[in-house]
């Protein structure tokens, strides 16, 4: 049962450990993530580039689509199509049984996370192994989840990690906290599972309608080995990652890796198309993935969601994800970009309180590689949110702040109810202030409002008055 982002994010903001965590990493891949960017002086026209290229495929989607499922067919693979999670998941339990096989092993994916892939496989007696380190760790520990998209651990520290690896992998009860002997423990537990898996399971960071090539771009090596290892692989894809051209990744090679991990170039960049006898997997299964993508495609200025690159850029720079942590969001989708992007995907009722997890400080947008404008998407959800609401009889607290804002609305519309008010404020002000702001405690909503925020006290003499009296 979700507790509700205010709930959620009073428990982040309680642990003061992964506070500190949070605030050390984010801090270092946003320091990294300047010099790289600035390294680059054409980065605004890049930032642009990849703006254009997203709304065009968006705007295309369905010509792109069809292209796609023609170009992979023809290089061998084959595409399904899943309109919900549901179906996703049925998808790929059947194609595992088919290829013969009770393991597989993933690559990190964000759009199995989202329809609880591993969960739905474990259900039908297929074990899922997550080869990412961040996501290893997240699958050893019990009821832990991930909490960041680039780096879904970053809620752990070293000692944390060992103590996890100690408890869990056998032969690792004398592990050291250097991160060295962690990766090496995970890499000697992991080598055995490429190697004996006969299905791979991955993401995609693009796909080409053009040419019907698939990429995924990682740090680690483990996406090469699941991609190319296993007999059979299984790429799940939400529809929104095509891309017209191969030309594309041009630009998005480029903006990606910086925005992310902060690197010049990914260490790992696979790409391939269908599949081909002797060279890598012997059968290729693409499954596209809708999800909720469709409605939100409808959504004129919702839809910048889905140009989401998936950088984590707007994690690693908002104030509120940086204290509340990854968790609060209670989502595959963390941080600014799950706020806009989650209650879309699984309904406004589903997330309600989402949109208002921001400052509205801006500087999501301002790191976005491909300029999403977060704070405006944040805004019209907002409003969505207050209309549904009203739709529904005005229930809950959202009630109140409508009514609250008709009742303003009043106020302003009248000179003479506006000036009338301004008298009442500046007397009730007068036993609560002290240096020209208001100390007590006030009554409603407004307690909540100023317990984080100095209120200054009305002026005691209006600009009106002042005109008057010269």
């Amino acid at each position: 049962m979700s507790a509700g982002f205010q709930a959620a994010a009073r428990a982040g903001l309680a642990n003061g450990q992964q506070r500190r965590n949070l605030r050390k990493a984010t801090t270092t891949i946003r320091e990294k993530r300047e010099r790289v960017v600035a390294e680059l002086d054409d980065w605004e026209q890049l930032r642009e580039a990849g703006k254009r290229i997203k709304e065009h495929a968006m705007r295309h989607l369905d010509v792109h689509l069809e292209q796609l499922e023609e170009t992979v067919t023809g290089a061998g693979g084959t595409v399904h199509w899943a309109r919900d999670a549901s179906e996703a998941n049925g998808i790929v339990a059947r194609l595992v049984r088919a290829a013969g096989s009770r393991e597989v092993v993933k690559v990190k994916s964000m759009a199995t996370d989202e329809i609880g892939l591993n969960d739905a496989l474990a259900a039908e007696g297929i074990s899922a192994v997550e080869t990412d380190l961040a996501e290893l760790i997240i699958q050893l520990g019990d009821d832990d989840s991930q909490s960041h998209i680039l780096v879904p651990a970053i809620h752990r520290n070293r000692e944390e990690i060992r103590a996890l690896f100690r408890a869990r992998l056998p032969g690792n009860e004398e592990l050291s906290a250097v991160p060295e002997e962690l990766a090496a423990a995970a890499r000697a537990y992991l080598r055995e599972k490429f190697l004996t898996a006969g299905v791979g399971v991955s993401g995609a960071n693009f796909a080409i309608a053009e040419t019907g090539s698939v990429g995924v771009v990682e740090s680690e090596g483990n996406g090469r080995m699941c991609t190319t290892l296993p007999p059979t692989l299984i790429t799940v894809m939400g529809i929104e990652k095509v891309l017209p051209r191969f030309s594309d990744l041009e630009v998005m090679l480029q903006l990606l890796p910086r925005s992310s991990t902060a690197e010049r170039m990914s260490p790992y960049t696979s790409i391939w198309t269908g599949a081909t006898v002797g060279d890598g997997p012997r059968d290729f299964h693409l499954v596209l993935l809708d999800a909720g993508r469709t409605d939100t495609l409808a959504d004129e200025v919702g839809r910048q969601a889905l140009h989401c690159i998936k950088c984590s850029a707007c994690l690693n720079v908002c104030p509120v994800f940086e204290r509340a942590g990854g968790h609060a969001y209670e989502s595959t989708y963390p941080g600014p970009i799950g706020a806009i992007l989650s209650p879309q995907l699984a309904g406004m009722q589903a997330h309600t309180d989402l949109p208002w997890a921001s400052s509205l400080c801006g500087a999501c947008y301002e790191v976005c590689p491909v300029k999403i404008d977060i704070p405006s998407v944040l805004i019209h959800l907002r409003a969505k949110v207050v209309e549904d609401a009203k739709e529904d009889g005005l229930r809950g607290r959202l009630a109140g702040e409508r009514l609250s804002m008709e009742a303003l609305g009043r106020v302003f519309a009248s000179r003479r109810r506006y000036e009338a008010a301004q008298k009442v404020a500046r007397v009730g002000a007068r036993p609560v202030s002290r240096d020209g702001t208001v100390e007590a405690r006030l009554p409603g909503p407004l307690a909540g409002w100023l317990a984080h925020r100095d209120l200054k006290a009305p002026a005691q003499q209006s600009f009106r008055d002042w005109w008057r009296a010269r």
